[in-house]
């Protein structure tokens, strides 16, 4: 694959941050994702979100698996540490690059194909361990690079471009998180960077496994009235009460609402996604709660925003599993390879 470095041009003004840096220090390479794909959208917020962090790039890690999402870290901070796995395993790549340095930002990029289908084994374990990163799953129920089938996120009901009918179950990534007994969830839209932004500063920020769902559309695949990430079915049953920007096909997603309420959000075709985000009364640190608001407006076919649930005293990994404070690539050889006694010691109580 090719890629194209983005021009070094000095745009005097620019606000810098502590470090002294600029927004255009945390970017990457020029996109190659269609014109107007929701991922676009999350890099510029993550490039927002360490910006505002104060960041060092050099001391962040980034990892992706395979898909259209996984593309997305050579996108942004050109100058941290970057690693492209095979498909479905980036959260193994990520816990052994946490094991070694554990003072290091971690942000994993994937896809709903990439993490709920061929991945979802690793999807499980990485939040059963708590490893201490940040999640993102780009979400937008179908294969991008693969011509559209559907993913484990798509609804049932749901048609694909050429008209076919998913008839599986959908896979939530939040209320399986949860479930797994995660530490962080949240779930946001690509369009929303006012929301989107600060959830995943609280998730680079949070100590455990944080996962982030952001909903993605796919202007190639997904962007017709029978997608439910398009929503067309529920204008039966809401009527949009507010004037909503054009937005023409060319350009990314944007919409901005207040707390409480749902927002239907009009995609480039004109179908509409319906969003609700989590008022101030929300109480994101009930798990049982948080399951149950979940599920109550799944039913109503709204998608829920915002931060969902989150528990900060969960073990992380390293916690568990009483590895020293220092990070590991910092440590002696000798401290690393306790020797051959040791490990005569070891084989011996197996026997």
């Amino acid at each position: 694959m090719t890629y194209i470095a983005k021009p070094v041009i000095d745009f005097p003004g620019l606000s810098k941050n502590q470090l002294g840096l600029t927004l255009r220090d945390y970017e990457g390479v020029i996109s190659t994702l269609c014109a107007g794909c929701g991922h676009d959208s999350i890099t510029a917020a993550i490039v927002q979100a360490f910006w505002e962090l104060d960041a060092k790039p050099e001391e962040v890690i980034k990892i992706s698996g395979i898909g259209c999402s996984s593309k997305t870290p050579a996108y942004f901070l050109s100058g941290s540490h970057g690693f492209n796995s095979v498909h479905g395993r980036m959260p193994s790549i990520a816990t052994g690059a946490m094991a070694a340095n554990r003072n290091f930002y971690c942000i994993g990029l994937s896809g709903d194909g990439d993490s709920l289908s061929i991945g979802m084994g690793q999807f499980a374990h990485v939040i059963r361990r708590n490893l201490n990163m940040l999640y993102i799953i780009e979400n937008n129920g179908v294969y991008g690079l693969t011509k559209g089938q559907f993913s484990a996120a798509a609804d049932p009901g749901s048609t694909s471009k050429g008209g076919e009918v998913n008839h599986l179950q959908a896979i939530d990534p939040v209320a399986t998180a949860i479930t797994l007994g995660g530490s962080f969830a949240a779930r946001s839209f690509s369009g929303d960077k006012e929301q989107l932004v600060p959830l995943i500063k609280a998730g680079l920020k949070h100590r455990g496994c944080a996962i982030l769902d952001v909903i993605s559309p796919c202007v190639t695949f997904n962007n017709h009235p029978g997608s439910t990430k398009s929503y067309e079915h529920v204008r039966e049953f809401y009527h949009p009460a507010i004037h909503t920007d054009f937005v023409p096909p060319s350009e990314e997603i944007k919409t901005a609402y207040k707390e409480g309420e749902i927002m239907p959000v009009e995609l480039h075709d004109g179908s509409t996604l319906l969003l609700k985000k989590v008022n101030d009364k929300y109480n994101p640190k009930s798990r049982q709660k948080a399951l149950h608001y979940l599920e109550k407006h799944r039913l109503k076919q709204h998608i829920v925003t915002g931060l969902l649930y989150v528990n900060e005293d969960l073990p992380t990994m390293h916690q568990a599993n009483e590895s020293i404070d220092e990070a590991l690539v910092n440590q002696d050889y000798k401290v690393l390879n306790p020797g051959v006694d040791a490990l005569r010691k070891l084989q011996q109580k197996m026997r």
